[in-house]
């Protein structure tokens, strides 16, 4: 069965941190180490092409991430001073992707026709095809401004998050208070015209309603947990989880160990002291099937390494491959395959065939 990852910045792990996905995580972790690499996420990566081969992992949604300097913003993503640097760092992101599409490491997927010929490709043979990805961003300071869009949209661009940590442009995102900004309309309507699906993962609360209220396509959280169970203000709550559910939106579980926990402290708690593991995910997982009363809108958007590796991800989990252990575990808590099976890639495989074939 395989599974498919809605959030990876791969981009930013393979340019900022300078990492050669290509290579197997032992060896970037090696390689950090003989650097002498120290900090956060250095030298206990989870993240490569092979290890999420071995995973079984065919399809995921891998980012475009160059932020402008906020103070509200944590310091790894305290970046461009302007606009246009991100700009400029976003597409050499994007030129990242498609020289490994050059070498066949992966596929970019932009349309049904292309998402339906690469599952079935994959399904045949796991082993010699490329992994497919679709391209989103995660925080809209790259976008100089609306108008440029249909060429971004051209580009292969898919999805937007419009904000990420502390505000864009465009929207508040995690950390602050506030909705759009004066420009954040007319982003949504460029995207809504281009079949741009909007990606709520780290809008603040107003800024999320706003959002809503103004686009009417398909939308996502990539990568979202429960207010509920790990209280903070960059989980969902009940009600926006009522409104996703409303728009027939799939979620994708997020296997950052500080959304997992409550009063998790960076640099302070352990996963395994604060017994952080694959379990937590499926808590999570399932309290949003209980909501909605089916399987149909959760699914997988680990965000592993971003930002952070094994110090901050679940203490079960060594590398991305172990998310083939999220099967056995949702069997353990009574869900049959076929919840399974839709956890694991069904919902987004429904989630992009409707979206891409209204589109159409």
């Amino acid at each position: 069965m395989w599974i498919f990852d809605a959030h990876l910045d791969l981009a930013w792990n393979g340019i900022d941190w300078n990492r050669d996905l290509t290579q197997p995580v032992e060896r970037i972790r090696a390689a950090e180490r003989e650097q002498n690499l120290t900090g956060k996420g250095r030298g206990v990566n989870t993240v490569s092409f092979p290890a999420l081969r071995d995973g079984g992992v065919g399809v995921v949604i891998a980012t475009l991430i160059a932020r402008l300097v906020r103070e509200t913003q944590m310091p790894a993503f305290r970046r461009y001073e302007h606009m246009e640097a991100a700009n400029a760092a976003a597409w050499g992101q994007l030129h990242y992707y498609k020289a490994l599409e050059r070498r066949g490491v992966v596929r970019n997927i932009c349309d049904l026709a292309q998402f339906q010929s690469h599952i079935a490709a994959w399904e045949a043979d796991p082993v010699q095809t490329p992994i497919g990805y679709i391209l989103s961003m995660e925080g809209a300071d790259p976008v100089l401004s609306p108008d440029e869009l249909p060429t971004w949209y051209e580009a292969g661009l898919r999805l937007i998050g419009p904000a990420h940590y502390g505000p864009s442009p465009y929207a508040h995102g995690t950390g602050t208070v506030g909705g759009l900004f004066p420009q954040g309309p007319a982003l949504l309507r460029e995207m809504e015209r281009l079949g741009i699906i909007l990606d709520v993962t780290h809008l603040a609360d107003q800024a999320f309603d706003e959002a809503l209220d103004l686009y009417h396509g398909p939308v996502l959280a990539s990568h979202h947990n429960c207010r509920s169970l790990v209280p903070d203000q960059r989980q969902l709550s009940d009600d926006q989880i009522k409104k996703l559910l409303q728009r027939d939106a799939v979620i994708g579980a997020a296997f950052d160990a500080w959304m997992l926990h409550p009063g998790w402290v960076r640099g302070q708690n352990t996963p395994k002291d604060s017994g952080v593991d694959l379990a937590r995910i499926v808590d999570h997982i399932d309290f949003i099937c209980q909501m909605a009363g089916n399987t149909r809108h959760v699914a997988i958007g680990t965000d592993l390494d971003g930002g952070f590796g094994t110090e901050q991800s679940p203490h079960d989990l060594d590398t991305i491959s172990d998310l083939r252990k999220m099967g056995p575990l949702l069997r353990s808590r009574g869900y049959t395959e076929a919840d399974v099976e839709a956890i694991l890639h069904g919902n987004w495989v429904r989630f992009f065939t409707r979206a891409w074939g209204a589109s159409r």
